[in-house]
């Protein structure tokens, strides 16, 4: 990653200033030995995607001493940040979501946004949201809690269970939107994540301390049914569409047919895609008896399929349905 470095000596650490000119420089003042510092450098990285104009630099505070007395640097992880060669701010501490905002506060440049990237990005929200809501606890996570695909996974995972909580999850890795756009709707920008009731909680440092401290059983909500949860999902929108996919990109023909539909009449409906939630997808089949997707429910009840949605588009009564007038 071209603006992610290391300065190993003072003349590195002078030259990555000077290449980054008036652009931001953030100096992470650290130790190998420091467990928090490589977890701030895991922060950093993801920052440094996100930033393609900002330079990063990692710096060894004992290695290059000369560096760490002008600055008074005093203990580790220290960030120090520059433009045009002059420090501009300060942050003592592993804090990922203060680096994050102070990062971007920092690097922020005027941009214009066009009327599509508007409109991407609000439906882009309005899935997160979906899926944040998609159980009263939500883990966002490397992989699955049968096979997490990161030590920290791994670690959050096995806390959560021994301490009794039930929990769903979403594979980041499967969706980089998801993977992108949850960094800066909730301002974290590492993973895993944990949300309760649609509210993040924080990553794994956080739930090790609610553990430690006897709360987690607290801030995570007590567990639902099955048959709760679906009736929860079902009831997100007034107009309610299960699909192989999402509103943005069906994964299967009739999914994409429903969809058509239902944007031809205008209607604002929102998609649950059952390819990321197995209970969901085998469970709403029995809640509904009703053994096929997609499948449209209007004001919490079931209306049907894809036929069922041709005859009444093919009657001219679609419409009023959709907005529950008949």
């Amino acid at each position: 990653m071209a603006n992610l470095v290391e300065a190993t000596t003072n003349q590195q650490f002078v030259d990555a200033l000077a290449k980054a000119g008036k652009c931001l420089t953030v100096v992470h003042f650290q130790a190998a030995w420091a467990p928090q510092c490589v977890q701030m450098n895991e922060v950093m990285a993801e920052l440094a995607e996100q930033h393609a104009h900002t330079t990063f630099v990692k710096l060894e505070a004992e290695a290059v001493p000369e560096v760490s007395e002008r600055y008074e640097i005093t203990s580790v992880p220290t960030f120090l940040f520059f433009k045009a060669g002059e420090k501009v701010d300060r942050m003592d501490g592993a804090h990922a979501p203060e680096l994050t905002k102070k990062v971007q506060r920092l690097a922020v440049t005027a941009s214009p946004v066009g009327g599509a990237e508007v409109a991407a990005a609000a439906d882009l929200n309005r899935r997160l949201k979906a899926l944040l809501g998609a159980a009263p606890c939500m883990l966002f996570m490397k992989g699955s809690s049968q096979e997490p695909r990161c030590g920290f996974s791994r670690q959050i995972v096995a806390l959560l269970k021994e301490h009794g909580i039930q929990f769903s999850t979403f594979d980041i890795l499967s969706d980089e939107e998801v993977r992108q756009g949850l960094k800066a709707y909730s301002d974290w920008p590492t993973y895993p994540q944990l949300y309760a009731n649609g509210e993040l909680v924080g990553g794994l440092d956080i739930v090790k301390e609610l553990a430690e401290s006897g709360e987690l059983q607290n801030t995570c909500p007590k567990a639902v049914t099955a048959e709760q949860r679906l009736e929860s999902i079902i009831n997100q929108s007034s107009v309610m569409l299960f699909m192989k996919g999402n509103k943005g990109a069906a994964k299967c023909g009739f999914s994409r047919q429903t969809l058509e539909l239902l944007n031809g009449t205008g209607v604002d409906y929102d998609t649950f895609d059952i390819l990321e939630d197995e209970e969901v997808r085998q469970g709403l089949k029995t809640y509904s008896n009703w053994p096929t997707y997609p499948q449209l429910y209007v004001k919490g009840d079931l209306i049907g399929g894809l036929d069922i949605l041709k005859e009444l588009k093919e009657s001219g009564d679609l419409e009023s349905v959709l907005r529950g007038e008949s």
